[in-house]
Order: C-alpha cells, then sequence, then structure tokens
C-alpha cells in the first residue's frame, strides 16, 4: 500500500484493493455521490460444463442450475449504505444482500471537527462469503487513502494557482502588445517581478515537450528578472521580456545562457526597446528566430534594421489617421458586440498571427471571421488581399509608435520649399481616405511610400536580394504569401519553393513562412521602389 500510495495515488490503491476484495471499490461523497471508483463485482453462476462432465461420469443427473444473479447496482448499495451509516451515527457499515456484501469505512478526516458527517467513505462491494482478514486490510488503508487524497487536492490547488499565474502573465504581455502600458503595470502588480524598461524581447523555441523546464531554467539564469510567458499562439515558444538595463552587470546575457544550456533550444533576441514598443521586439525576436534555426549556435539577435513606422513622418501619420478614423471611431450597435478598441486589437493580432490569432484572443474562428468583416467593411479594405493586409498593418503599427518617435523626413529646420512641399503633400492626405475606398489602400501609400526616408529603408529591405533571389520574392508577394500558386508560378514543386523562401529568410534574416511574417514589409519595400521607379 505504501508503494502504491506514492508511485500511483488513489487510483492504484482502489484497483489493488478491488483486486484483494475479489469485487469492486470506491471512494464515496458523505452524500453518497460516487467519487472513484475501480473494479467490478463479478456474477458467480454455476457453471454448465461442469456439471455436465460429472453426469457423463455416471454422476446421477444434477438439477437445473439456478437461474444467473443480477449485477449488483453498486451506485445504490454505497448510497443506501452511506444513509445507514449517517443515521446510526456508526464508524462502519457492512451490509449483506445474499450474493453480496457491502463495507463501509470513512476516510480519516483531519481538517474537520465531525469527520463521520463530512468525510469521504471508502466504500466496498464483495461477494460473499467475505474473505477472511478484508475488513482489518480495508482499515489499514484508510491512512494512505486520505493522505492520497490530501496529496492530489494540494497538487490540484498548486495547478490551479500556477494555471491562473500564467494566464496573467498571459494578460500581461498582450496588454504591451497592444500598448497599454498603465493597465499591464496595474496587473503585474500582483505579479512578480516589476516590469522592466527599456527591454529585450526574446523568443525560446523549446525542443519537445520540455517548455516548463526550459521555463525553469530561463528564471533561474537571471534569477527571476525577465517576466517569462508561455506563448499562447505557439505550443513551443516562451517568450522572455528581459530588462536591457542588467547587460552591463551580467558575465553572459541569459539568452545565451539558456542557448548553451538546453539542448535543441533555438534563441531569438530583439533589439534594445522601451517597454511601450513591446510590439515591435516580438517581431523582431520571432525573425531573429527563424534565422537562429540555420546557425550552429542557435541564437541570434536582431539585426539593426529601422521600422518603417519610424520613416512616414508627419504624413505618413496623416494617412494611418485617415485610414483608421472609421475603426476607431466605430460604435457598435450592442453592448455585447466589439468596440473599436477591440476591434483594433483583433486586427493587429490577426495581421500578427493569421488563423493562430484565435489563440491568441482566446475566440472562436467564426468569432475571429465574423470581426474581420467588419473590419474590412468599415476600412473599406479587402482584407484577402495582401496589399490590403499590408497597409492595414503600416496604419496600426504607426498608430501604436509615440508622435515624437516619429522622425521627420529631414533633419534640421525644413527650407521654404520643403514647407511648400510638404504643405501640397498635407492636401494630398487629407483626399486619402476616399482614393483607398476607390483605388485600394495599396493607392493611398503612394504619397507616403515616395519619400525620401521611405525609400532609403525600403532601399535596406531589399539590398541582400537580387537575381532569382528576387523573382523568388516577387512572385511569392504576387501569389498573396501562398505557397501553391509560388510554386506554380516559378514552375518548381512546392517543396522546392518552400526551400527557396527558407533561404530567403536567412538572406533577409527574418520569418517569411511563419508568422508573424516579414512579408507585409517587403510588399511595402518593393512598392515603394516600383512607385519611385514609375515617378522617375
Amino acid at each position: 500500500m505504501q508503494r502504491l500510495a506514492r508511485n500511483g495515488g488513489t487510483a492504484e490503491l482502489l484497483r489493488w484493493l478491488a483486486g484483494r476484495a475479489d469485487g469492486w471499490a470506491g471512494i464515496a461523497g458523505s452524500d453518497g455521490t460516487l467519487l472513484s471508483a475501480s473494479g467490478t463485482v463479478p456474477i458467480r453462476a454455476p457453471r454448465p460444463e461442469a456439471l455436465e462432465a460429472l453426469e457423463a461420469a455416471g454422476a446421477p443427473k444434477a438439477p437445473d442450475p439456478p437461474e444467473a444473479p443480477v449485477a449488483p447496482d453498486v451506485t445504490a448499495l454505497v448510497a443506501e449504505g452511506v444513509r445507514a451509516l449517517t443515521e446510526r451515527g456508526a464508524l462502519a457499515y457492512s451490509h449483506d444482500t445474499g450474493a453480496h456484501t457491502t463495507l463501509l469505512f470513512p476516510l480519516p478526516a483531519p481538517h474537520t471537527d465531525d469527520p463521520r458527517n463530512t468525510a469521504p467513505l471508502l466504500a466496498v462491494v464483495t461477494p460473499r462469503p467475505v474473505a477472511a482478514g478484508l475488513a482489518t486490510l480495508l482499515a489499514d488503508a484508510l491512512m494512505p487513502l486520505a493522505l492520497c487524497r490530501e496529496a492530489e487536492a494540494v497538487a490540484r490547488k498548486r495547478r490551479r494557482v500556477e494555471l491562473a499565474e500564467s494566464r496573467g502573465r498571459e494578460a500581461v504581455l498582450h496588454l504591451l502588445m497592444t500598448g497599454q502600458l498603465s493597465i499591464a503595470h496595474q496587473v503585474a502588480g500582483a505579479l512578480r517581478p516589476r516590469l522592466p524598461d527599456p527591454v529585450r524581447v526574446c523568443v525560446v523555441e523549446c525542443p519537445g515537450d520540455s517548455r516548463d523546464e526550459v521555463a525553469r531554467v530561463c528564471a533561474e539564469a537571471d534569477g527571476g528578472r525577465s517576466w517569462v510567458v508561455r506563448c499562447p499562439v505557439y505550443a513551443r515558444h516562451l517568450i522572455l521580456v528581459m530588462p536591457a538595463a542588467y547587460e552591463e552587470a551580467a558575465t553572459t546575457a541569459t539568452d545565451e545562457t539558456v542557448a548553451a544550456l538546453v539542448a535543441e533550444c533555438v534563441v531569438g533576441v530583439s533589439e534594445r526597446l522601451p517597454l511601450a514598443d513591446t510590439a515591435t521586439g516580438y517581431r523582431q525576436a520571432f525573425h531573429a528566430l527563424a534565422v537562429a534555426r540555420e546557425v550552429p549556435g542557435r541564437h541570434v539577435r536582431f539585426g539593426a534594421a529601422p521600422e518603417p513606422a519610424l520613416v512616414v513622418g508627419p504624413a505618413g501619420r496623416r494617412w494611418a489617421e485617415a485610414l483608421l478614423t472609421p475603426l476607431l471611431t466605430h460604435v457598435p450597435r450592442r453592448a455585447q458586440d466589439p468596440g473599436s478598441q477591440e476591434l483594433a486589437a483583433t486586427a493587429a493580432s490577426w495581421l500578427a498571427f493569421a488563423s493562430h490569432a484565435t489563440d491568441h484572443l482566446k475566440v472562436h474562428r467564426n468569432t475571429l471571421a465574423a470581426r474581420l468583416k467588419l473590419i474590412g467593411e468599415l476600412l473599406g479594405l479587402d482584407l484577402h488581399r495582401l496589399a490590403d493586409q499590408a497597409a492595414l498593418d503600416l496604419a496600426l503599427r504607426i498608430r501604436a509608435t509615440p508622435t515624437p518617435v516619429c522622425t521627420p523626413e529631414t533633419d534640421g529646420e525644413e527650407t521654404p520649399a520643403q514647407r511648400d512641399s510638404n504643405e501640397t503633400s498635407g492636401q494630398r492626405d487629407s483626399n486619402e481616405a476616399s482614393a483607398q475606398r476607390d483605388g485600394g489602400a495599396a493607392h493611398g501609400l503612394d504619397e507616403v511610400l515616395r519619400r525620401p526616408a521611405v525609400q532609403e529603408w525600403a532601399a535596406r529591405q531589399l539590398e541582400p536580394v537580387s537575381g532569382a533571389a528576387e523573382a523568388t520574392l516577387r512572385a511569392w508577394l504576387g501569389c498573396e504569401g501562398r505557397l501553391g500558386p509560388t510554386a506554380a508560378e516559378l514552375g518548381i514543386s512546392v517543396p522546392g519553393a518552400r526551400k527557396r523562401l527558407t533561404r530567403l529568410e536567412s538572406v533577409l534574416q527574418r520569418s517569411l513562412l511563419r508568422p508573424p511574417s516579414a512579408r507585409y514589409d517587403l510588399w511595402l519595400a518593393l512598392r515603394a521602389r516600383e512607385t519611385a521607379a514609375a515617378t522617375s
């Protein structure tokens, strides 16, 4: 019993007791409800073949065997026994029903003053006659069973606490990703550690089912200073929000330590960023992760690359505001319908995680589809088109970027000619909302993409690709980022197209095949190049 209590718990103990009793064993509540059970009560009926053998040997003909007994109703027997034990105030109960015997023993209940009324009971139904010593054996089993149940109750409570903490951390990360810093700080106040600022965001891809063990390694590697969150989208990913301020004092960075300690672990890390840019840090870390899978050290830090939202200038902000105004001012008709903030968060999640947004937002796929349809109608966009997806993604990223961070087109004071040019551009921007509905979001982007700072950004994005690699990239983007049509466009197999795009991921140091994907940035860069070529 001690061995089973350590290794198998209540279930194994009940199974063993049912075998020793040659019947049924279970735990019943004080109201007669069965809480757990094991075994079945055998039906002992005469064997006709034995009687035929005796008659063949010359024995007198035996009388016809009685009808086979009916299997006892264990639930009814236990409920009747619990009622009788409670009424009589007894410490044990035994009842014979002719073919079977019901035995009841209350389990010790150290946390209650009256165990006879509130403690669960060990119930056993065994065929008659009762085996010698069975009652003593059952009495000896009461304490191991009670301890097993206590330990299992504690384990369930611990799992609930761990799940609640995990969901709380996931909620804080969601708030950070949507730019709601004040609420994130309030929710994080009940957890540890405090949210750091500035940060590096790290994405750890764990081998197999080792995510919980890797989370423990991450927490020990930096003394619990980082926020460790189990990714709600990818079952093998951990997301770390690490304090960048500790880098100078630490001998080895946390991400490098984790990559060295855990075999087959892959780590991608973002640049040093303000806490408000956690969403940008996550995208950077995810792109670095795609590159880290192909390098021997399995650890890559994101290379310097400006966000497009930082180079669009004031005109880009006006364009984004014009595009998003119908969404941000939307008032739902019913109280239970999603409001503007919830729709904006849905759009950002879907653009980042595609169909996995259902896991991120904890909604049904039909709910996600209905929200996306409403978003498309409000903005006048076709969200099945990569061009409109890229435009919406850029607009949301511009909105999430603080205004002072968005750099103007040129450093220093504007010349009168530049001021006149910008005023003319501003007049064009004021008409872009209607232009987007007439010619698509890509048409409204053209003026923003022609600006020198954006052209420089686009050149940096496309600098690593040329020749066949650029042809593959153009074909993939032209086919809306779908692998099958891309393979048909290039005249190769689907595995061949996948290999080409995997090589492109290493060249661009960006994730292409798995969301969050760099396809929006690459589409914008190619569009900017085409716009400049058409203008010249």
